[in-house]
This record gives structure tokens, sequence and C-alpha cells, in this order.
């Protein structure tokens, strides 16, 4: 063994990377099955923000980022070499708002065969608690899952079951102990919860040790959730109307209006048409301390524009979408039923909504330049929102949005990592972190688009070449090709129609 060779396995040893020297030796265990695995000589995105790196190897060993250097590696006997030369690697993503990981044979291998390595799965329920569980023990190949709480909601909600509907303070107290007796790593708030019991919540969760995040609710601001502690606020609902010279006066009218349990959608109804015209009265200082609020009390913003754009563009434009062959023919059919809700229909609606999509794109701007919080998420299994491939689209609108194509992979990396509180083993390339990355045959930074061009995705240092991963669409193909197994949440989810 070359004195190269040999400084090279030291290193690797004295580096606390928990790699035992013996591992990496010609004619161990470790050798034999093929777990040291070199990326050799790739263009390095690692997910800081920083620019990409030419002539960089990696190595992996299991489920491990071992060595990160410059220029070719010395040999390793047994270990799998992957040519990087004229390809770019970067951290595996996270769709930070994703839904249905429970459909096991159509989602989990839709996400890997798109580079998505990680999900935050923003409903928690029993089955997709198993699912995670399956994941875990590698029974099931799929993405890490962060799973959230059951959606907790008023007694008047636009969901379905088994959505947690509470009324008073104690009752939510009592779910935020259940959710996490159950496994939730987050509590998931939503829209028609009361003031009361959205302190409550809070405070529950954070005697519990978890952070809660969701949707605004609708009876309090931005600003008072955000002092309450709400990590993120999803979809970018209400942010317009917060940057308004007529916020005051939106949000007591709001906070003055009942839901009726008659007809609950009513009042979502009025808080998008005064979303929709509050675009028009933008106020710079307004806007300014808002984001500034925000920024000092650590709440992000998930902005999910991939499914904001789908619900501002008219029914049609999506029907063709050869992506379609992935989805179960039921879901399809209430993705179709539940976008007729919110796709425009006459001219207006169409110029309206355009309008109003058009101004969320520039306040992401606004607020990625106020130095808010931002992570990227699709909420994959609304009408239209495919998981994986969404994650893409969701990357292409950020950058649409202002953010260099570098800082957009971010959202969905290092920054979605620090988001989690997993920065020490996940979102970025470096020594010690979990070996979830993506190999890519051409430049991200050049055009965002590019990063929809996988050479490799490796998942817990699991590599799935192009023909894996071909097979792996297929078969999801062939399990959206057979009869109904999907289940009636699922359903729910789509026919609503609108971000959850």
């Amino acid at each position: 063994m070359g004195s190269n060779r040999r400084e090279f396995l030291r290193w690797l040893a004295a580096g606390g990377t928990g790699v035992a020297l013996a591992g990496l030796l010609p004619g161990t265990a470790a050798a034999e099955t093929g777990t040291i695995v070199v990326l050799a000589q790739v263009t390095l995105i690692d997910g800081t923000g920083s620019a990409p790196r030419r002539d960089v190897s990696v190595v992996l060993a299991g489920d491990r980022i071992a060595w990160v250097g410059s220029g070719p590696v010395p040999e390793i006997d047994g270990a799998r070499v992957i040519d990087g030369r004229g390809k770019y690697l970067i951290p595996g993503l996270w769709d930070m708002h994703a839904h249905g990981a429970d459909l096991e044979d159509i989602v989990p291998p839709l996400h890997l065969a798109h580079g998505v390595t990680g999900v935050r799965e923003m409903w928690g329920y029993a089955e997709n608690r198993a699912t995670k569980g399956k994941i875990e023990r590698g029974e099931l190949l799929g993405p890490r899952v962060v799973l959230a709480s059951g959606i907790i909601d008023g007694p008047v909600t636009l969901l379905a079951p088994p959505v947690l509907q509470v009324s008073t303070e104690a009752e939510a107290r009592a779910v935020v102990r259940a959710e996490k007796a159950a496994g939730a790593e987050l509590v998931k708030t939503y829209s028609y919860l009361a003031p009361d019991v959205v302190r409550a919540v809070a405070d529950e969760a954070r005697a519990q040790g978890l952070r809660f995040s969701g949707h605004w609710p609708y009876k309090l601001s931005h600003l008072e959730v955000s002092d309450l502690g709400q990590h993120s606020l999803e979809h970018f609902f209400g942010v317009s109307i917060h940057c308004s010279s007529r916020r005051d006066e939106i949000l007591a009218r709001l906070k003055s209006t009942p839901y009726d349990p008659a007809a609950p959608r009513d009042f979502f109804n009025l808080a998008r048409r005064l979303e929709f015209e509050s675009v028009t009265t933008y106020d710079r200082r307004m806007a300014r301390a808002y984001f500034e609020r925000l920024r000092c009390n650590g709440t992000w913003h998930s902005p999910t524009l991939t499914i904001n754009r789908v619900v501002t563009q008219p029914a049609e434009t999506h029907q063709r979408d050869p992506r379609l062959k992935y989805v179960p023919a039921d879901v399809r059919e209430s993705w179709a039923k539940g976008i007729e809700r919110f796709a425009p229909k006459t001219p207006e609606e169409v110029a309206l909504q355009e309008r109003y999509y058009q101004e969320t794109l520039r306040l992401v701007g606004v607020a990625h330049e106020a130095g808010v919080g931002l992570i990227g998420g699709t909420d994959c299994l609304n009408p239209y929102t495919f998981p994986g491939s969404g994650l893409h689209e969701e990357l292409a609108f950020l950058v649409e949005a202002g953010l260099s194509p570098v800082r957009a992979l971010k959202t969905v990396t290092g920054d979605a990592a620090r988001f989690l509180g997993r920065e020490g083993t996940s979102g970025t390339v470096a020594v010690g972190k979990e070996a979830d990355l993506v190999l890519l045959d051409a430049d991200p930074a050049a055009d965002i688009r590019n990063v929809a061009k996988i050479d490799t995705v490796i998942t817990r240092g699991r590599v799935l070449g192009k023909a894996e991963r071909r097979r792996m669409l297929d078969a999801v193909e062939a399990a959206a090709n057979r009869p109904t197994t999907t289940n009636a949440r699922l359903h729910s989810l789509a026919r609503r129609g609108c971000c959850c």
C-alpha cells in the first residue's frame, strides 16, 4: 500500500467520522460488500450557498460521508468508483411541505427517483407513521420523513377526518400531548383555530419540546403568531395583506367575521378575495417592518409556490401533464374535481389571479432580501402537484422570485436542515454527514432546471443509478394503473383543491 493511501486511511480513521480504519482496508467486510463509494472529480455545490467547487472527490462509507477533498483520491481496494468528471454533485433535496407518504408504491419512489431524499410530512396520521417506520427499518425504500402531528383546527374546518378539532385550551393541550406521544416531531396548526386555542397550542408545544408550524390562523395576525413562536407560515397566505397599507382594516374585518358552520368555505373565500385586493396597496414601510419582525423571531416562510401556481391557472392547463401516468386514476379524478373550486374561469378571474401570483413571487424575493428564512416545499398530492418532480418546479419558481440558483438550492438543502435542527447530520456535503446526494449531468448553478437532469441519486448510502431509477418509475406507473388502492384521506386532500 502506497504512502498516499496510508495517509488517506489514517486521516479517515482519525477524523472523527465514525469510520473504522479496518472497514476501509482491502479484504474486510466493508470492502467486500462495496460499502465504500467514491464520487471522483465532481463539481460540488455543497448546500451552504458557496460557489461551486471544481475537481472535488467525495468518499462515502456506508451511509455517511467519510472524506471530501480536491482532486483524485488514492485507490481503495473494493470501492465503487463513480466518474464525476463533467457532473455536478449536490446534497439530497428536502421537500419541506409534502403529503401522502403512506401511498407507499407511488409517493416514496417518486421522491427518490427525482432526488428528494427527505420530506417534511405535514399531516401526521397512523398510516404514514407506519410508513415512516418501514423506511427507517429498511423495509421500504423511501426518503427520510420528518413527521408532523395531525392537523389541529377548530370546531369549524375545511378538512375531512382525521383532522383534530379542538374548541378549548384544555382540548388543545391534550391533543398536543397525545400527538407527541404518537411520535409527532412538530405540531401542525390550521386556519380556523380560535386565538386562545392557538396560544394554548403554542404553550403546550413549547412545554413538550416541539415547534409548531402551519397555516395563518385568521383570527390572529402573522405578527402575533410569530411572537408566539410559530416556526413557519405555510403557503404565503396573508403576506400581501400584512404588507398592505390596508392591513389593519383587513385584519379587523377578518377578526370580526364569524365562521359559519353551515358554510365553512365562505370565510376562506372572503380571506382570499381580500388577499387578491391587497396586492394593489403594497406599502414598503409596512413590508419592511413585517419581515424584520419575522426575521427577529425566527419565523420562516414556506411559500409552496408550486401549488400556488396550480390554483391560479385555468384547470385545462394541467390536464395533459405527462406525469399524470404516475398518478392513480381515482386521484386524477379527484384532482380534476378539486381544482374546479379555485381555477379562474373568466378572463377577468385569470387576470386577477395572475396579478396576485406575480405579486406573491415578488414578495418572496422581498422576504429573501430582508433575511427571512425560506424553505422550499410543494404541498404535493394536492391537485397537479407531483411528488419528487414538483420540487424541481418549486426551485424554478424560487429563482423566478429573485433567488440565485445556488441560493434556491440552499432552501431545500442546507437551510432545510437548519430549520429542522438537523444541520449536524444533513443538508450539506461535509465529512460525517448523511450520504444523501444527487449527481447531475448539467450545472444547476447555470440553470436551475438542470436539477432535473439526474445521473445518480444516493439515499442513505445506497446508489440509485439511471437504470434503477427508470425501473422505479416504471413500477410506479404500473402501480398507478392497478385497481384503486388509495385511501379516503388522500381523496379528501385532492378534492379540496387547496393547500394543506
